[in-house]
């Protein structure tokens, strides 16, 4: 490297012609997948911990991936409220369960729209958790194989083009693919939640979709916000059973695993930008502590940065009007 004054970085900053002629990281609408929250209700419910958001009828589901696929959001990622639960989570298998007529409806009035859906059983579950329970209270892990396999192919059925297990059961995704390929839709992609931390930062979500656990936690199959290494490890395990896209959940609190993973593997990576990310700098915003807009094109860039092919975010089309979408 030349040593000052013969180099001096402040010439290639000194206009915004020239700063974006040298802008090492890019960030286009079609990088971005938009959550929704589908319910049986009529129109649009918001949701008071994230401001902004809204539980969405299927047919006000339809109009906002309509508005989003206007915009070149690249997917929209659904989420499931269903009229009642059981201990079974019997609503995330139906075949005319709330995502899967969401998904038939979005795809007969935009068929060119990616379509990805949530594959869990926590917003079905009475109890909250992620999978059935034994006597005992723990998640039987193999026993709930099963229904996310039948969850799969209902969704798949229904037109969804990726479906994303986001249970952390463990041979979840190969229980996926080979359910997928059983029922003649091996076409179906598959984006795993493939680390996914135990953090603080879900607690809008679980407002929003009345998923949070009735009793307990979700430590013994969520990861342990302190490991990094073991997150490699569930990121090969996913690769190896057939994931197509690999997931890490939240963004911002681990952008050094989204680094290692799309470094060590290659993979599509795609990160989860939650609820808990997304409230927190709308509130910050709404009080004027920051420049909420700047904020998150910073901490979109950043994340897009640290290796991420797609960002799930909330904020989708409000960045994708900030991007020029």
């Amino acid at each position: 490297m030349p040593s000052f004054p013969s180099y001096r970085p402040r010439r290639l900053r000194r206009t915004e012609a020239l700063r974006s002629l040298i802008k090492e990281t890019s960030i286009e609408p079609g990088h971005l997948i938009a959550p929704l929250f589908v319910t049986h209700e009529e129109g649009r419910h918001p949701v008071a911990s994230m401001p902004g958001v809204s539980r969405l009828s299927v047919e006000a589901v339809v109009e906002e991936a309509s508005s989003l696929h206007a915009l070149g959001v690249g997917a929209v990622l659904l989420f499931g409220i269903p009229q009642q639960k059981d201990r079974r989570g019997q609503g995330a298998y139906a075949s005319d369960g709330i995502v899967q007529q969401a998904v038939r409806a979005i795809k007969e009035n935009k068929p060119q729209l990616v379509v990805i859906t949530d594959v869990c059983l926590c917003e079905y579950t009475d109890h909250g958790h992620c999978g059935i329970l034994t006597d005992a209270g723990e998640v039987d892990n193999d026993a709930t194989l099963e229904l996310l396999a039948q969850t799969a192919i209902s969704q798949g059925e229904a037109g969804a083009d990726i479906v994303a297990p986001s249970d952390m059961m463990d041979g979840r995704v190969a229980a996926v693919r080979e359910a997928l390929d059983a029922a003649d839709l091996s076409g179906v992609a598959i984006m795993s939640h493939a680390a996914k931390y135990a953090s603080a930062f879900y607690g809008p979500f679980r407002d929003a979709a009345g998923s949070a656990p009735e009793a307990g936690d979700r430590l013994g199959y969520q990861m342990d916000p302190a490991n990094s290494d073991e997150a490699i490890r569930e990121v090969w395990l996913d690769v190896e059973e057939g994931a197509d896209i690999l997931l890490v959940k939240p963004a911002l609190p681990y952008l050094d695993i989204i680094y290692r993973v799309k470094l060590e593997t290659g993979y599509p990576v795609a990160a989860y930008h939650v609820s808990g990310e997304y409230s927190m700098l709308r509130a910050a915003g709404e009080r004027g502590w920051l420049d909420e807009e700047k904020a998150l094109l910073e901490a979109a860039h950043s994340i897009r940065r640290a290796g991420a092919d797609l960002i799930i975010t909330y904020y989708a089309g409000q960045l994708a009007r900030l991007l020029g979408g």
